[in-house]
């Protein structure tokens, strides 16, 4: 029976290995990894969320850094900026059908068809698991959490929509699932069912 050292070395390995896995494929195709990365996380960001800054926090890089991979996708027609209506002066991302298009390539496809064809059980473990540690990490290194409305503590859940009491505004069913840079982790929620 191996030891909690042993297997904590075994688990924070097997971590970094999959990111390493998944991400392999992505240098054979025509997009950076950091590419992939900002294409999917515009595909998933709620619109209050899909801005440079919040793109910067979640990859963990420079705000600068982040604005050269956005700019890269976008001189490609990837993805489309448009002034945000609520203030005239920050830039909201969103992707064009041609990025929804390329993300159909995306490499983490081969691990998303591997989760898909796991019992769901299993997969609610593992995403209630992976998501307590995203967020312990992240709070240990004092970083943004990033997370879906579902399992926020601004969420006021009503029928298939709700209310996010953070930017006090209505959330239709499509926005429930998406990623939300305004996350505040409400572990009394549980975890949401999100197979996107």
């Amino acid at each position: 029976m191996p030891n909690q050292s042993h297997s904590t070395d075994r688990i924070a390995e097997l971590v970094v290995q999959l990111g390493r896995t998944s991400r392999e494929y992505a240098t054979q195709v025509d997009l950076t990894q950091a590419q992939w990365t900002c294409l999917r996380f515009f595909a998933r960001a709620n619109a209050s969320t899909r801005t440079p800054s919040a793109f910067a926090s979640f990859q963990a890089t420079t705000r600068g850094t982040a604005s050269q991979t956005i700019k890269a996708l976008e001189a490609r027609g990837l993805i489309a900026g448009q002034r945000s209506p609520e203030d005239g002066r920050s830039f909201r991302f969103m992707l064009t059908d041609a990025g929804r298009r390329h993300l159909k390539k995306d490499p983490a496809g081969d691990l998303k068809e591997v989760l898909n064809g796991w019992d769901e059980g299993t997969r609610e473990t593992l995403l209630a698991a992976l998501c307590d540690l995203s967020a312990a990490l992240a709070e240990r290194r004092d970083s943004r959490v990033f997370g879906t409305c579902a399992d926020c503590a601004h969420f006021n859940p009503s029928q298939d929509s709700g209310y996010c009491a953070c930017l006090a505004s209505h959330l239709g069913a499509d926005d429930i699932h998406k990623l939300c840079g305004s996350y505040c982790r409400d572990p009394s929620r549980g975890h949401p069912h999100d197979t996107a």
